[in-house]
């Protein structure tokens, strides 16, 4: 997921999941299916960083969250402590993350989050 109006929504509306490493916002997807979309800061460091610390996070998205068959859109935000994580200590994060994910659904019934009757999910404001 790349469109920056998806990203938004996900950002307003969504639930936060929070390590130390990284802010992940679950949502209703309105597509019926698991997308997710990875936002890497760069904090002053290098593309040669960024791109490290997106490549592993698309790693363990596809190794840790997308076996999950969750039907969510899910934006996970790398903080600026997740650079100066190795391979093992990021995928404690992440490993954190989907325990946080799978808690949030059997909370919410085995339900998509966000999904009609769901009360783990912050309501809308309604007004500016």
């Amino acid at each position: 997921m790349t469109r920056g109006a998806d990203l938004e929504r996900i950002r307003l509306e969504g639930k936060a999941l929070r390590t130390s490493a990284l802010l992940v916002r679950v949502s209703a997807s309105p597509h019926a299916r698991l997308r997710v979309g990875i936002v890497v800061p760069r904090y002053g460091h290098s593309a040669v960083d960024r791109n490290r610390l997106k490549r592993r996070l698309r790693e363990f998205v596809r190794l840790h969250i997308l076996p999950l068959g969750v039907p969510s859109d899910v934006v996970i935000w790398a903080q600026r402590s997740a650079y100066r994580l190795d391979f093992a200590q990021l995928q404690g994060q992440m490993e954190l993350v989907v325990t946080k994910l799978q808690r949030t659904r059997e909370v919410a019934g085995g339900t998509t989050p966000g999904a009609e009757g769901d009360d783990i999910l912050p309501r809308p404001s309604g007004g500016a």
